[in-house]
């Protein structure tokens, strides 16, 4: 990789790994715009400062604009959403097999509760 994209890396993690950029992202993969107020309870415990700061961010990175009715992903926001899109499916089988680590016996929770819910933890197919 040459250093320029390594720049182009680096620049792109920061603005990703921003405290709540990605659930401001996600919130908006719908397609849907959003007022401040929905995008702040689609968000979830973000305040209003942190999501005034993420949105200005993000819309001046190109990745989320704001319209008549809100904000929304722009072109560069749906194609970035559209290559992280496989995190989705990578969450669910990474959520059953850690579901099955805490129900192995060597990894044998001390919580009861737990324990009963590893047992519980959903088996759907791994693709």
């Amino acid at each position: 990789m040459s250093t320029k994209e390594n720049a182009a890396i680096s620049q792109l993690l920061a603005l990703l790994e921003a405290r709540y950029a990605l659930r401001v992202l996600w919130a908006l993969r719908d397609g849907h715009a959003q007022t401040f107020r929905l995008l702040q309870d689609s968000v979830g415990g973000i305040t209003p400062n942190t999501l005034n700061t993420r949105l200005k961010e993000l819309r001046e990175a190109g990745v989320v604009g704001h319209g008549g009715e809100g904000y929304s992903l722009t072109l560069s926001g749906q194609d970035l959403l559209k290559r992280l899109s496989d995190l989705q499916a990578f969450a669910g089988k990474w959520q059953i097999a850690q579901a099955r680590k805490i129900g192995s016996p060597t990894h044998a929770p001390d919580d009861p509760a737990l324990a009963s819910a590893a047992v519980r933890a959903p088996t759907a197919p791994v693709r």
